[in-house]
């Protein structure tokens, strides 16, 4: 059952929780650190490409999105493997929807950083 905190000891308590969400990540999936470090490096390199900040923030942003989806993806095969080990149709396609999310916001980062540094 949920406590049922309010104000500001709800907004802290959430806090928490997603901390706890960032560093359970952190240890558990590959791809979540692969894609974090992306996001540092990228956006360090962002600062000393010739762009408006405008594009500067379009292009981080995307960088955010990807590290964003594959939180939800991280999330839902935890789900579907802690529900059990044995092969089913609708685990197999929850998890590779997922997968294809993370894809789409992977080519949404290229396609904006090249639009941008490119045209």
């Amino acid at each position: 059952m949920k406590p049922n905190a309010t104000g500001l000891k709800r907004i802290v308590d959430a806090t928490g929780y997603s901390f706890q969400g960032l560093k359970a990540a952190w240890r558990n999936e590959a791809a979540f650190r692969q894609e974090a470090v992306l996001l540092v490096v990228m956006t360090t390199i962002s600062f000393f490409l010739p762009v408006t900040h405008l594009e500067q923030l379009l292009m981080i942003a995307t960088l955010f999105v990807v590290v964003i989806v594959e939180l939800v993806n991280s999330a839902i095969e935890a789900v579907v493997d802690r529900i059990g080990p044995e092969r089913h149709e609708l685990s197999g396609r929850a998890k590779d929807i997922g997968s294809a999310a993370v894809f789409m916001a992977l080519m949404l980062v290229v396609v904006t950083w090249g639009s941008i540094l490119l045209f």
